[in-house]
């Protein structure tokens, strides 16, 4: 049956702000930062005019994989604070207009967890169907180790169990089984407790893993797992009709779609509300590379439109390496030679475990207009902490824990009253991209820049007769710009960014023409335009 949505779609205009309770503010002086910390700074997260907090696992862990190894998914870390801080913050949070999301692990727990203590146990444990088991590990298994450097395999023999169980993810973190009913309507459970406590969605940790069923003896006749996943949304939407699934899938566009659901030609979300636009930052990377705006512009033309009430996520830098696994052998060697060339700050062979600001070897030109196209991108953009003040990564911590440091506080307390910092640029950027819903909430049109401009992104925005027009310049070049705008002979372009600057003038034939300097970003309204066209 199709239900009709009237829930507030706040998420498409959000400004989420990605962050790890543990690195972010120490509150007690212990050295470990908690949710004391992070309250007593919500204020700066406030003046940057972030939405929506996404928060990193808190929950209890042995913590062997930062977190993602859960021992409680109904609990608070101790070194963290208590579930009363945490009501606290989302209380604070709200107070100030901000949302909290947090990450929804259930694709595995720890090896440490009692479900699967007493899995291990014995055949006849109740829990011994929560996870995968096998006596061999089989043909037909899924593939692919994620951590290549740590691990050669995805099954592990237990001894005390006597059979093999799998893990996706490292050996101490073993898969649950999310074909079991009891699996799934527990996972339902954790996520009423927490839309209970006052969350507002969920981050939900490597979607494809979780619905996967390769290798289970029973996986031809085992239910679709995308009904499943519109089963758990349902769920969230019963009890908060506005909350929100954001989901971790990188994968190629096409199958990436089926997550966000609208089966049966409905038309809405019936599964993830949000899907991260992992090809779309992919060839931004080989775009700056190249400096040249070809590879992010065909990825956006391929870019299917989400459901009408779901909404892509994008972001220039994420809590894990920097993964440029859907770019081909070559032009990942070309982002590697550009933005890595150290083996020291590779991961995987798949990717950088570097911050933006250093792999642009901290050109604020650069910087700044990276940003300035992910604000003014179709999606809702997502940022990791650190990102508004320039923090780089410290390439002496092990592994992806390089772009996990601490918060640098000093750095923010230093930008946070000179108005020509990159903390006052992204507050201007948020405020720009809150000013234009034409971004969030319009059709977008990939515009050809002119012939003498191809390291230039131009695209438009079109929403209830208005128009917004973006340009960036990906080169260390001047370059002019004549990117035509059809439907809008003779309108003017005011200046974003920049109000005082002096309007554009199109011609007649809706053409503009604008003089790039180096690394120039700039946005554009229309105004006294004729009409738009559509995406």
């Amino acid at each position: 049956m199709k239900l009709t949505r009237t829930s507030d779609l706040w998420w498409k205009n959000a400004v989420v702000y990605c962050l790890d309770v543990e690195t972010f503010a120490d509150g007690n002086g212990d050295g470990c930062g908690d949710f004391r910390g992070l309250i007593q700074n919500i204020d700066h997260l406030d003046r940057l005019g972030d939405t929506c907090l996404w928060l990193m696992p808190f929950y209890p862990t042995p913590d062997r994989d930062d977190g993602y190894d859960i021992v409680d998914f109904y609990g608070v870390d101790p070194r963290l604070g208590t579930h009363g801080d945490l009501v606290e913050l989302i209380r604070t949070a709200n107070d100030r207009g901000m949302r909290v999301i947090a990450d929804l692990v259930v694709n595995h727990t720890s090896a440490q967890h009692p479900w699967f203590q007493d899995a291990r146990s014995s055949p006849d444990s109740p829990y011994r169907d929560w996870y995968v088991w096998q006596d061999e590990p089989p043909a037909d298994g899924p593939q692919g180790v994620v951590f290549p450097d740590q691990e050669t395999s995805l099954w592990q023999y237990d001894e005390k169990a006597g059979q093999y169980y799998l893990h996706r993810f490292y050996k101490h973190q073993p898969d649950l089984d999310v074909a079991n009913p009891e699996v799934r309507d527990e996972i339902a459970r954790i996520m009423g407790f927490w839309m209970q406590v006052g969350l507002s969605g969920f981050r939900v940790d490597a979607v494809p893993f979780l619905l996967e069923t390769a290798g289970q003896d029973d996986a031809g006749a085992l239910p679709d797992p995308h009904d499943y996943l519109a089963d758990l949304a349902a769920f969230l939407r019963r009890r908060n009709g506005e909350a929100v699934l954001l989901g971790e899938v990188n994968l190629p566009y096409p199958d990436t779609m089926p997550f966000f659901g609208a089966r049966d030609g409905a038309g809405t979300t019936d599964e993830l509300t949000m899907c991260f636009d992992f090809v779309g930052m992919q060839q931004m990377y080989l775009s700056l590379a190249r400096a040249d705006a070809e590879p992010l512009a065909n990825a956006l033309r391929q870019r299917p439109d989400p459901p009408e009430d779901g909404h892509w996520a994008t972001f220039v830098r994420n809590h894990d390496e920097l993964t440029l696994d859907k770019l081909t052998d070559a032009q990942r060697a070309e982002v590697f030679a550009a933005f890595g060339p150290d083996e020291d700050m590779q991961l995987y062979g798949r990717g950088l475990r570097r911050r933006l600001p250093s792999m642009l070897g901290g050109d604020e030109r650069r910087i700044r207009m990276v940003y300035s196209l992910l604000f003014s991108l179709p999606g809702t953009p997502v940022l990791f902490y650190g990102e508004e003040i320039g923090m780089v990564e410290d390439l002496s911590l092990p592994g992806r824990f390089a772009v996990r440091s601490d918060m640098d506080w000093a750095a923010a307390r230093e930008q946070t009253r000179d108005p020509g910092s990159l903390l006052s640029w992204m507050r201007l950027l948020v405020d720009s991209y809150r000013a234009c819903p034409e971004l969030a909430w319009g059709s977008y049109t990939v515009l050809d820049p002119g012939p003498e401009a191809r390291p230039v992104f131009a695209h438009r925005c079109d929403a209830d007769g208005t128009t917004v027009v973006a340009l960036h310049n990906f080169a260390d070049a001047e370059v002019r710009a004549e990117p035509v705008l059809t439907g809008l002979p003779g309108a003017e372009l005011v200046d974003v960014l920049d109000p005082g600057a002096k309007p554009l003038r199109l011609d007649d034939e809706g053409r503009a023409s604008v003089l790039l300097e180096p690394y120039a970003c700039r946005w554009f309204r229309t105004v006294g335009s004729m009409g738009t066209s559509a995406h």
